[in-house]
C-alpha cells in the first residue's frame, strides 16, 4: 500500500476525528462562555477569556475542516485542494489549538484535577475543556505533520507545493 492510499483513506478520517473533537469542544466552550456570561462566576480574566478562544477556535476548525474535506473530494486539482493550502490552514489551526491548549492549563494552574472545586465553579467542564483542547491540538500536530510529508515527496516529485495530496 504506498503513501497515496494512505493519504486518500487517512484523510477523511483524520479530519473527521478533528471535527468530532471540535464538536465537542464547541459544546463545552459554548456552555461555559454562556454561564460565564450569565452569572459571571468564573474565576479570573484568564479563564473566561480562554473559554472564549477555545469556542472561535473550535468553530473556525469545524467550517475550515468540513471545508477542506470537501476540496479534498471536489476540488483536488485545484489551488484550494493542495498541499500548500493544507499546510497553510493546518499551521494556522495547529497555532490556535496551542494557543487555546496552552493559556487554558495555564489558567487552571496546570493541573487536570478535582481538587479545584474550592477554586473553580464548573471544574469538570473546565477539566473536559482542558482535555478535549489537547487531543484536539494533538490530532491536528499528525494531521499537520502528514501533510509536510506530503509536501516534501510533491517537491521532490517536481510538482511543487501547488501539487495534489494525493498523485
Amino acid at each position: 500500500m504506498n503513501f497515496d492510499t494512505h493519504v486518500q483513506m487517512g484523510h477523511p478520517v483524520v479530519l473527521s476525528l478533528i471535527i468530532f473533537c471540535s464538536i465537542i469542544e464547541l459544546s463545552i466552550s459554548a456552555w461555559l462562555t454562556s454561564r460565564f456570561t450569565a452569572y459571571h462566576n468564573f474565576f479570573s480574566l484568564a479563564e473566561r477569556d480562554c473559554t472564549r478562544f477555545l469556542l472561535f477556535t473550535s468553530g473556525w476548525t469545524i467550517v475550515f475542516s468540513c471545508l477542506y474535506m470537501l476540496f479534498f473530494f471536489y476540488l483536488p486539482g485545484s489551488i484550494l485542494g493542495s498541499v500548500a493550502s493544507h499546510i497553510f490552514f493546518l499551521f494556522l489551526t495547529w497555532a490556535f489549538w496551542t494557543a487555546g491548549a496552552t493559556s487554558i492549563t495555564t489558567a487552571l494552574g496546570g493541573e487536570l484535577n478535582r481538587n479545584t472545586q474550592n477554586i473553580f465553579v464548573y471544574p469538570v467542564q473546565l477539566n473536559a475543556l482542558q482535555g478535549f483542547a489537547w487531543v484536539t491540538e494533538a490530532l491536528v500536530t499528525f494531521a499537520l505533520l502528514a501533510v509536510v510529508i506530503r509536501g516534501i515527496l510533491t517537491i521532490r516529485r517536481g510538482y511543487g507545493m501547488r501539487g495534489l495530496l494525493t498523485a
